[in-house]
């Protein structure tokens, strides 16, 4: 009994060891350690500062407004930035909390994203005509965008979007499950505490974005050892969801609009009903075109051939919405 007690103890103090070698690494981390730096500008709105990026020359072409999914940020966008940016204006964006964006202390409606980004364009001077494009659950953001503001979109592109029924078509209930939320809470504080980001030096893990450029990737590593706001916006937008693929649904039709959607061949599961879906998103116009890509759900845009065969079409579509619009 003795011997176990013995045992016990120097189990004890070890474990006690490791929880504050733990915290003296981690207040070294916060200590010590740079603040992430935003690549892009950040825009007051309404006393909130949201992460923008603008690149490409103005010119008569559509301005092409890029909208990332429930947990991306800019940087999943590098490779549609960079090939399209020469020759149109293209713009990326963090919604409120998300990644370099400051949260809002206002009511969050599932109208407020669409409103918010409409001050956000025109405070920095860009000017319609738009085509809007979103990957995941930027295309519901997009669909209430329109609906909101169907003058000024002339073009909407699908990036293997969410859609409004999704979740009742797939069985599942919402993105994180309970476990999932305490796990990602639990991720949160640590991060703030700097245990997370002294972690990371230590191990040097791989960033999931393989595909995008190391400085994009390092970021991304940056920022989320850095601080738990990430990870308590991911809670946010989760518990938002719900909420917005409803007001997205409202949005039946697109009318006449010129419309693409990318559909990633290698889906999670049977990708039976997901298929069907895209289709319904395309037939939500009548000249909607659909397009098979041979990636999974994030290397649609992450992986630089993708993003070449997305752009190619884009710019494609951009150009007949000119010629349309100089008859």
């Amino acid at each position: 009994m003795k011997l176990i007690l013995k045992i016990l103890k120097w189990i004890g103090r070890i474990l006690a060891g490791i929880i504050i070698l733990l915290l003296i690494s981690g207040v070294c981390f916060r200590l010590f350690g740079s603040k992430p730096v935003p690549p892009g500008e950040l825009v007051d709105v309404d006393g909130t500062k949201l992460h923008l990026r603008a690149e490409g020359q103005k010119n008569d072409l559509p301005t092409l407004v890029l909208e990332s999914g429930a947990g991306g940020d800019t940087d999943v966008f590098h490779w549609v930035a960079e090939g399209l940016k020469k020759d149109m204006r293209v713009i990326r964006y963090d919604r409120e909390g998300k990644w370099f964006s400051e949260p809002s202390n206002d009511n969050i409606t599932p109208e407020f994203y669409a409103r918010q980004l409409h001050k956000l364009l025109e405070k920095n001077g860009e000017k319609p005509p738009y085509i809007l494009a979103g990957h995941s659950m930027g295309g519901p953001y997009n669909l209430i965008f329109r609906d909101l503001y169907p003058n000024e979109v002339k073009g909407m592109v699908f990036l293997d979007s969410s859609y409004p029924e999704q979740w009742e078509r797939l069985a599942a209930n919402e993105m994180f499950d309970e476990n999932q939320v305490v796990l990602i809470k639990s991720v949160a504080i640590l991060s703030d505490m700097g245990i997370t980001g002294a972690y990371y030096e230590i191990t040097n893990p791989k960033s999931i974005d393989k595909y995008l450029p190391k400085d994009a990737r390092d970021r991304k590593l940056d920022l989320t050892s850095y601080s738990g706001d990430v990870y308590r916006r991911y809670v946010k937008e989760n518990t938002i969801n719900d909420d917005i693929l409803l007001r997205a649904g409202q949005a039946s039709s697109l009318d006449s609009l010129p419309v693409l959607v990318f559909t990633a061949k290698k889906q999670y599961g049977d990708p039976k009903i997901w298929f069907k879906m895209q289709k319904e998103l395309k037939n939500l116009s009548t000249k909607g075109k659909q397009f098979y890509m041979d990636a999974n759900h994030g290397t649609i845009i992450t992986k630089k051939e993708n993003a070449e065969i997305v752009n190619k079409e884009i710019l494609f579509m951009a150009k007949s919405i000119k010629q349309k619009n100089h008859k």
